[in-house]
């Protein structure tokens, strides 16, 4: 019998060690962005430390299906491009909606005109045209429609638009002004026929519309720009009874989304939305603003609607860093808590405490996540494109955007807010399926999808000052992270999306 070599059977013993500890890394690729300056910067693991917080992955555990991440097409976005010059047009474009940008998937634009827009108009301007034989889009042809049709020819894998009405013509409401008023009733019809008349057009031009929401900001803004109201009541019935029926028998496979603004009303909404069967055909799903809170996502109002109708839409429509100038080539203003919404000043008292000076990015990131870990399933910015004034806008409504350009000098400043979205918008895909996570570190906030090309997409979200080590595991593979203070991270499982 032969004598086995010592020395052979401890090497061979550390090669399969070896062997087994390099299956169990998990091979990821890692992007950041922070406040110190990465800007979906690449980074690699790190080696493993004691009292790292965990982050486990559940794939097994399956929850939403995503429909996409985005922004939209305004006057406002579109008459700026048209001023910068075509390479700084074509930049942003890229940006957006290309292979090496944020691949934006879900966007969202206006019918007739709203804030955004450089004066009030209406596709509908001839008074009393009940059967609307002079609906024209000619106001969208100038910018809008220029800026989608370039967007579509720049996107790979295209992307879904949600179409919103500000408010109808003002020869159809009850004070015959562009803000606040009701829909007379002996206009609903003609009102539910202009919804269709608006794919048509649209659909002329090579555009398709997946959906609608039915009235923005139905509960009104206390008329200081394009407005029309709703209640509940009234929004169920000119949907069932109009609205559904008219798209239903011209053939129009389109979304419905009912209430659009924010959280905090949304369970008296799906209430009556759903109250019915016949209300809960023709409505696809909800959709939602953030504008109640700068901090709060306000979950058990996402978790109501959700159980109320669990294979319905639920899709947060606008969101902006609003009542504020932007900051120019400033980024540490965006990681800052010095930005301040409507409700700093105008808020009742009773909700003075939901909106506190807050960080944009901060707020961005908690928000999406919060969103996403809370059954949202589309996730929609507002102006893609504002100037240095935060408009133009003809009611002087400021807000800021991810991209800014100045036309006067034709420059172009990507914020920190839109490196944000793009960790979202870039790599979890539509189709993809939220999945479980566990996080042992309360300062940490994550969420995970799985694509349909098999990928995992992580979100992590450090909002601290401090840096920490994580350790993200699957099943029985793990790897180490590294993630900076007031820093948000993509970390691809699979093969990277980049």
């Amino acid at each position: 019998m032969k004598t086995i070599n010592p020395l052979l059977c401890l090497l061979f013993t550390l090669v399969i060690m070896s062997c087994n500890e390099k299956n169990n890394d998990l091979e990821v690729t890692i992007l950041e962005t922070s406040a110190n300056g990465n800007k979906l910067t690449e980074i690699k693991p790190v080696a493993k430390a004691e009292n790292s917080s965990s982050v486990k992955i559940l794939p097994q555990e399956e929850f939403q299906t995503i429909t996409g991440f985005g922004g939209s097409f305004t006057e406002s976005s579109a008459y700026l491009l048209n001023q910068v010059s075509k390479e700084n047009r074509n930049k942003v474009l890229e940006a957006y909606f290309g292979e090496s940008g944020a691949k934006y998937s879900l966007t969202r634009t206006h019918m007739n005109s709203c804030d955004f827009s450089l004066g009030n108009y209406s596709y509908a301007p001839v008074e009393d045209d009940m059967e609307l034989e002079h609906f024209s889009i000619d106001e969208d042809r100038e910018d809008i429609i220029p800026m989608i049709k370039d967007a579509m020819a720049v996107s790979k894998d295209g992307f879904k638009i949600i179409s919103s009405p500000w408010t109808a013509p003002i020869w159809m409401k009850d004070n015959k002004k562009w803000e606040g008023g009701k829909l007379l009733p002996k206009y609903n019809d003609t009102w539910a026929l202009f919804f269709s008349k608006y794919i048509d057009a649209y659909k002329a031009e090579g555009i398709d519309i997946w959906g609608f929401t039915v009235e923005n900001e139905p509960l009104g803004n206390d008329s200081n720009w394009e407005s029309m109201h709703f209640s509940p009541e009234e929004m169920t019935s000119f949907v069932t009874n109009h609205l559904g029926p008219r798209l239903e028998a011209d053939n129009h496979d389109v979304k419905i989304l009912g209430y659009d603004q924010n959280r905090e009303e949304l369970h008296k909404w799906v209430d009556v939305m759903y109250g019915d069967e016949t209300a809960s055909k023709y409505y696809s799903g909800a959709a939602v603003h953030w504008y109640a809170s700068t901090y709060d996502y306000f979950p058990e109002a996402l978790q109501y609607a959700h159980k109320k109708a669990p294979n319905k839409h639920l899709i947060n429509s606008e969101a902006c860093v609003d009542a504020e100038v932007p900051k120019w080539k400033d980024d540490k203003w965006y990681w800052s808590k010095e930005a301040t919404d409507w409700g700093f000043d105008w808020a009742p008292d009773d909700q003075k405490h939901l909106h506190p000076k807050y960080a944009p990015v901060n707020r961005y990131a908690r928000d999406i996540i919060g969103c996403l870990n809370n059954y949202v399933d589309g996730w929609v910015d507002w102006n893609m494109v504002l100037d240095r004034q935060g408009g133009p806008n003809w009611a002087e409504n400021w807000c800021v955007a991810p991209v800014l350009v100045d036309p006067e000098k034709d420059e172009v400043y990507f914020t920190p807010i839109y490196y944000t979205l793009s960790h979202f918008s870039k790599y979890i895909r539509p189709e993809a399926k939220r999945i479980g996570i566990e996080v042992s570190d309360e300062a940490l906030m994550a969420t995970a999808a799985k694509n349909v090309d098999g990928t995992i997409a992580v979100i992590l979200f450090n909002e601290g000052p401090e840096e920490k080590v994580v350790t993200l595991a699957l099943e029985d593979q793990e790897v180490s992270i590294k993630i900076n203070g007031q820093a948000i991270q993509t970390i691809l499982i699979g093969k990277s999306q980049s």
